[in-house]
């Protein structure tokens, strides 16, 4: 069996590999345009500033490696120019013509960067490849770079724009959107654009280029940003030029079904390039994320094998690819944001119906030293299934977000978030975790044990501070009426039932006991402020920062 990989990326080395390992006789041939196979593309921000110092440290393996440890022929800087599905060969750029049995497109996706008048090319870089982050790193050495823009507010923008702070530089990011990081909603967003402010960068949002002049960017707003190189980051495209002309199914992706096979026999494709299933609302979408990649390129080797393989205890079929939750995770600067499923734009995008609820937990026990806050947003359906999770803080975060990830992908419901059994140490969480307490919120608002209020509902609504009296004076919401939980009971003749009553506290828990107490002494209209005086403080901080104050809800 003679088996041709176009492309040598995550996707793509895996199912070569993979391919090896389950038939030590198939003939393997990776062609990849590039000079390069097999980076550690995601690590190519930390590269260019040097906190990965080394260049060997940014090859996940090599030419070397492949041809001894695998006997696997990899051909660089080798460009695929034609498929021909009938009689099942590949043309390359150099004119040689390859026969094969199965045939695998990994092409990836490459950078969008749209042609802006008076762009000057030579300043503009992606982040992409290795020789990308070797190209930044010598003109900002050779340049004497002190301005740089980024371009995008996405995970390679955020990156970009925090390792060049790292490196002493002015850095500005423009984002064309209300908010950066898209696959959060606002209120993660804003602990995210709070602390690039904090640490130096401009944020620009809800502003787009329209050209550039010299060394300055015009945006659409009229005004002028200075720069001495330039990140373009606003997305990638997916490759599908040989897809398309091969007569393959393609729409935003090549279109493949749960094995990853295309539309034409023995032609599988994965990575960034194909479209998988969403697996909140089971549509078709673009997942451009690594461990998708390498997944799909392992099923994808598993199915060209298939009744090839004879070990094992049991029958082995197909290998299929069970949709994708879109799991992701950044780091930014001292922050981590992380998230899984859907969010509220998505959510509202698709019509369907849902919960949420906004908690604050914290990394390890409150007693133990350092604990730290973890802000989450928590999405569910009516009948509780979750949709989507988020999550801000310093330690812990991804942890959490793993665990609802997983949760997810067995079909668990809010139920099991609160049956999860989670490791238990004080250095390390609480006897009740985030996770559970999370549950256990979003259980609570499902069963109308509470009333959730949120930032956007703090219009037109009486407020009361049920804080001990000392901490309301401290700091409180503008307006607000303190009833120290303490004494609520004896002052409920305060409190009035003719209008929408918000209790709220620091992050939420100590509101929605007093919104308990409330609700059974016959007050039908409380509700209890997700996230407390934290996050209100946290979204009105962002907001102030902004010349724009361009939020959508």
């Amino acid at each position: 069996m003679k088996v041709i990989i176009i492309g040598g990326g995550a996707c793509g080395a895996s199912a070569a590999a993979r391919v090896r390992r389950l038939d030590e006789k198939a003939e393997i041939i990776v062609l990849e345009k590039t000079g390069e196979i097999s980076i550690a593309n995601c690590g190519l921000p930390y590269y260019t500033s040097g906190v990965i110092a080394e260049r060997e440290e940014m090859f996940v393996s090599s030419v070397q490696k492949f041809k001894s440890w695998f006997n696997i022929d990899v051909r660089l800087n080798s460009e695929v120019v034609k498929i021909n599905p009938d009689e099942k060969s590949v043309e390359l750029k150099s004119g040689e013509k390859l026969t094969y049995d199965k045939l695998v497109l990994a092409q990836g996706a490459k950078p969008i960067v749209p042609d802006f008048p008076g762009m000057p090319e030579e300043k503009v870089f992606t982040v992409r490849t290795l020789l990308d982050a070797d190209r930044i790193k010598a003109y900002i050495k050779d340049n004497k770079v002190k301005k740089a823009v980024v371009i995008g507010g996405g995970f390679i923008g955020i990156e970009m724009a925090e390792n060049f702070i790292e490196m002493g530089l002015e850095t500005t990011l423009i984002e064309a959107q209300s908010q950066i990081l898209a696959p959060v909603d606002y209120e993660a967003a804003a602990f995210v654009q709070n602390k690039m402010r904090d640490r130096g960068v401009e944020l620009i949002l809800s502003d787009a280029v329209k050209e550039f002049r010299g060394n300055r960017i015009i945006l659409n707003s009229s005004r002028e940003v200075e720069f001495d190189i330039v990140i373009m980051a606003i997305g990638v495209r997916p490759e599908l030029g040989l897809a398309k002309s091969a007569g393959l199914e393609v729409n935003c992706g090549i279109i493949v079904n749960e094995y990853m096979e295309t539309s034409c026999a023995d032609i599988y494709a994965g990575g960034d390039g194909v479209e998988i299933k969403d697996f909140v609302t089971g549509e078709n979408t673009l997942i451009p994320l690594a461990g998708p990649a390498n997944r799909q390129g392992r099923i994808i080797a598993d199915n060209i094998c298939g009744g090839k393989y004879t070990g094992g205890k049991y029958k082995w079929g197909k290998s299929t690819y069970k949709n994708s939750l879109g799991s992701s995770v950044l780091k930014v600067f001292d922050l981590t944001a992380a998230s899984v499923g859907n969010n509220e734009k998505q959510l509202k995008a698709k019509g369907i119906s849902y919960w949420k609820t906004i908690i604050f937990g914290r990394d390890h026990a409150g007693y133990y030293p350092n604990s730290c806050q973890i802000m989450f947003k928590l999405l569910f359906s009516p009948e509780g299934v979750i949709l989507g999770a988020q999550a801000v803080g310093k330690n812990g975060v991804e942890k959490r977000i793993d665990v609802i990830s997983s949760v997810m992908r067995n079909n668990g419901s809010i139920q099991e978030l609160l049956d999860s059994e989670l490791c238990y140490a004080p250095p390390y969480s609480s006897a009740k975790d985030p996770v559970n307490i999370l549950g256990m919120n979003a259980d609570n608002i499902l069963r109308g044990f509470v009333k959730p209020a949120f930032f956007e509902d703090m219009e037109n609504v009486y407020l009361i501070d049920v804080r001990p009296k000392e901490v309301f004076e401290a700091k409180t919401i503008h307006g607000a009426l303190n009833i120290p939980i303490s004494e609520i009971r004896k002052r409920l003749d305060e409190i009035p039932k003719d209008k929408k009553v918000v209790l709220f506290c620091n992050t939420g828990h100590t509101s929605y006991i007093a919104s308990r107490i409330l609700e059974q002494n016959g007050f039908n209209n409380i509700y209890s402020l997700m996230g407390g005086i934290v996050l209100y403080q946290e979204i009105k901080k962002d907001l102030s920062a902004s010349s724009k104050n361009a939020v959508l809800f």
